[in-house]
């Protein structure tokens, strides 16, 4: 499992996700899907896409990953998770198949998902990477489009140790006469997407060229922000259901998509658009995206956990107003985080942790890597005991922030009750 061993559990091809599908009648070519790639971004992107055509009467799939509490969460339609039920039949009818191809965890959850979608025929899913694109166990779809939210250095043991080397690796889901959206237009690999859709005579554009985001502000537990179409010279002002500063880079891929999807005849009206827009935790479940955990204390926690992820956080953080800012952080140990650290601000206050995930990098050994850069904490065994030891530090006006790892705040997350 990648989870538990990192880029070893990786199988580098769809050999085994062709042969376990084609044993299931291919299921997934049942259902018409949206098959979502990128960095950062991409499971918001699924998620808010999911909700919009949800709001807008479509019986949704939903595919993301890595679950954060339930493994459940990973399955959805129309927000609810499949059944336990489900995942056990699915697993012992289809036993001796998985004993004989020996699929990835991740394979299997694929085909699962697949199989799931269209027993229950749904009208469309939203399917999230994996990892890259190219050869991720969800790039057997011939979806009816493909959105790239954005490219970073992220897993660049197995994606490429460049920026041009990652694109083309995210590009490899664009699929003949496929329209293609891209989120943001990063000039020095744009070239990359624009070779790869020629090749696959697929309609692109890139959202960012097309909208702007005028303003944004928090409201509540989310964001109003004023969007404003450069083609048709328009600006319209929404509300997006997730706080987090970088969401005003999704909503752009998101609102394009809404548009492409248009285009082809799909009913998509603007009262829908906005009831999705807003309602997307409700609508889908999503969780871990610059979510309130309590208000007094005020913790919050995110999943960002790469060098572009790191940095649109401290954005948000720096918009929120705070006195003194506690930070629970940990990592794996297989990730770089010399891009990381030298981000975090010196005048916070750290609390270095471990996940209970043999992946992880020991709380004493981060600390130690971040003291190189000024970054001043004590080390602590566990997730809950650093957020305690946050708590019991705190005081009226102060900020606690936890993150640095998806594991860190699946822990925050399962002890939920316990730190609100």
């Amino acid at each position: 499992m990648f989870t538990r061993d990192g880029a070893s559990a990786i199988k580098k091809d769809i050999d085994n996700t062709v042969r376990f599908c084609q044993a299931l009648g291919n299921p997934h070519t049942q259902f018409k899907s949206i098959h979502v790639a990128g960095t950062n971004g991409k499971g918001s992107t699924s998620h808010l896409l999911a909700s919009v055509l949800a709001s807008a009467g479509y019986k949704t799939g939903l595919y993301t990953s890595p679950h954060l509490v339930d493994f459940r969460e990973r399955i959805r339609i129309d927000g609810e998770m499949i059944p336990e039920e489900n995942v056990i039949d699915f697993v012992d009818r289809h036993r001796s198949l998985i004993e004989e191809i020996q699929p990835s965890f991740f394979e299997v959850t694929v085909a699962m998902a697949f199989d799931y979608f269209a027993t229950e025929q749904v009208d469309v899913a939203l399917i999230e990477v994996g990892l890259g694109g190219r050869l991720d166990s969800t790039n057997i779809l011939l979806p009816e489009l493909c959105v790239i939210t954005n490219i970073g250095m992220d897993h660049t043991d197995l994606l490429g140790n460049t920026l041009a080397e990652i694109a083309a690796e995210k590009a490899g889901i664009i699929k003949p006469g496929v329209p293609v959206v891209v989120s943001e237009r990063d000039e020095t690999i744009a070239h990359i997407f624009e070779q790869k859709a020629r090749e696959m005579n697929a309609p692109l554009r890139f959202a960012s060229s097309e909208l702007t985001v005028q303003t944004c502000e928090h409201s509540g537990q989310g964001l109003l922000v004023t969007v404003a179409d450069n083609i048709r010279h328009q600006t319209k002002d929404l509300y997006v259901g997730l706080a987090g500063h970088y969401q005003q880079k999704n909503i752009l891929g998101v609102l394009t998509a809404v548009d492409e999807l248009r285009k082809r005849n799909w009913t998509i009206g603007t009262e829908q658009l906005c009831e999705g827009l807003a309602n997307v935790t409700r609508n889908t479940g999503l969780q871990g995206r610059w979510q309130t955990l309590s208000r007094d204390p005020l913790i919050v926690c995110d999943t960002g956990h790469n060098e572009d992820g790191i940095r649109e956080v401290l954005a948000t953080i720096w918009s929120t107003p705070h006195r003194k800012l506690h930070i629970v952080i940990g990592v794996m140990r297989d990730k770089d985080i010399s891009h990381m650290l030298p981000q975090l601000p010196k005048d916070a206050v750290y609390y270095y942790c471990s996940p209970a995930i043999s992946r992880a990098m020991l709380a004493t050994e981060l600390k130690d890597k971040a003291m190189q850069y000024g970054l001043k904490g004590m080390a602590y065994p566990s997730v809950s005991s650093a957020v305690l030891s946050a708590k019991e530090a705190y005081q009226e006006g102060d900020l606690i922030f936890v993150g640095g790892s998806n594991f860190v705040v699946a822990e925050v997350l399962k002890d939920y009750s316990d730190i609100r």
